[in-house]
């Protein structure tokens, strides 16, 4: 407890030195920090190589792997991330509006930090300087919590912001690890409501259960990816198997790849041959009906019930016919984790339905859910995707990061 509570109060103390920190200082301690990300990627990668080499001996998935992994590519989209959160106009102060009390007061609403973030999240390293650089552009200080297995890639990384941002006036205390690998911590944070204002969990459904039932602190709840397309039987066929493929295949073990995929039972059969051609990689899980007609192909088995509804998070993917738009808006609805679902469809009303009618944070019609992502929407990277809909939702980014006060400016007046 007594490492968790100097951390807590090392990262309250930091905030008002935070909110001292005008635009200009936010963007050269970022660009340092940017600049320090492309100069030490070799030495990325050699951490990293480490947490690789321990995930491969502890028998993590192919998915948790590529999760883990830092390639040269990864690390310069780190950088340009931290870039373009560096660039942003700056939020904290802003004035959210504002009007005249009758007695002649002024009254303003304006946007403020939330204060001190607690983010606790799994395998993938890059969220440690995402994290880091919206925290600092939105005036927060960070506990950042990490899983074990990429201890040696986020220590490296968070030593690298702390020492480049020392340098041009980064707070002692405004971005921290913490490094023990116990469950215990979890639940330590989870209690910090006196020092930590938000809590964030990034993970599996355990983690995320574990956070719900235990926290006292405020969440906010990145859900996982239990995303859907529905091919509706006005949609441009050649094009919707190209967007599953790239929605499935691209990175399939994200939070944005499609798991499930609704085809219109009037189209179904057509479309299916071509979609078992170009996902050959992909074992497709039929439902009993199409099963009955294609089971023939190597990479088609049959669908279990717990396949409808199942976050894969690897080249698995559930197929299922519907009779119409309100089957599977419904259907969706009731399967959807809240995350990101799609409409491939000709038909502006059913488009627009679909638009209305789907509760998720994120609907799409006519394109690939590969684009849920703070730096796809222009966030710079994010700090998670919300599911729920209080305070944030969809991607997370500064703006997400803040909440406001409101002031009030008068010269002398009483009630």
């Amino acid at each position: 407890m007594s490492e968790i509570l100097e951390i807590c109060k090392e990262a309250k103390a930091a905030c008002n030195e935070l909110l001292r920190l005008d635009g200009k200082a936010k963007f050269e301690i970022l660009s340092a920090v940017a600049n320090e990300l492309l100069a030490q990627k070799d030495a990325i990668k050699a951490a990293n190589a480490k947490d690789l080499a321990n995930g491969e001996k502890s028998g993590l998935s192919s998915a948790l792997l590529d999760r883990l992994k830092l390639t040269d590519a990864r690390i310069e989209a780190m950088a340009q991330g931290v870039r373009e959160v560096a660039g942003f106009a700056e939020v904290v102060g802003e004035n959210l509006g504002g009007w005249t009390h009758p007695n002649g007061m002024q009254i303003s609403r304006i946007r403020v930090p939330l204060g001190v973030l607690g983010i606790i999240y799994e395998s993938r390293p890059n969220v440690s300087i995402d994290a880091a650089a919206l925290s600092l552009k939105s005036g927060n200080a960070v506990i950042l919590r990490g899983s074990s297995s990429a201890l040696n890639s986020n220590t490296f990384l968070v030593n690298l912001f702390n020492e480049a941002g020392a340098k041009k006036g980064l707070a002692k205390g405004a971005v921290q690890l913490v490094k023990s690998p116990e469950r215990e911590v979890v639940a330590q944070m989870a209690k910090m409501s006196e020092y930590i204002d938000v809590l964030i969990p990034r993970g599996g459904k355990s983690l995320k259960d574990f956070i719900a039932q235990n926290a006292t602190v405020p969440i906010i709840m990145t859900g996982a990816g239990v995303c859907h397309i529905f091919v509706d039987e006005s949609a441009n066929l050649d094009e919707a198997v190209r967007i599953i493929k790239n929605a499935k295949t691209q990175r399939p073990s994200t939070c944005n790849a499609v798991e499930c995929v609704l085809l219109h039972e009037k189209i179904a059969e057509k479309v299916l041959p071509e979609l078992i051609a170009e996902l050959s990689e992909v074992q497709l899980r039929l439902e009993a009906e199409l099963y009955e007609n294609f089971g023939g192909f190597d990479n088609v088995e049959p669908a279990g019930e717990e396949d409808f509804g199942a976050e894969f998070l690897s080249l698995v993917l559930a197929v299922k016919s519907v009779r119409d738009t309100d089957e599977a808006i419904s259907y969706i609805n009731a399967h959807s984790s809240g995350h990101s679902d799609a409409i491939l469809s000709a038909d502006y009303g059913n488009v627009e339905r679909f638009l209305n009618e789907v509760g998720s944070a994120v609907i799409y019609a006519n394109a690939s859910t590969r684009f849920s992502d703070g730096g796809e929407f222009g966030f710079g990277g994010e700090i998670g995707i919300s599911t729920q809909k209080l305070h944030a939702r969809g991607p997370m980014g500064v703006r997400e990061l803040t909440t406001y006060k409101y002031v009030v400016r008068g010269n002398g007046q009483i009630r």
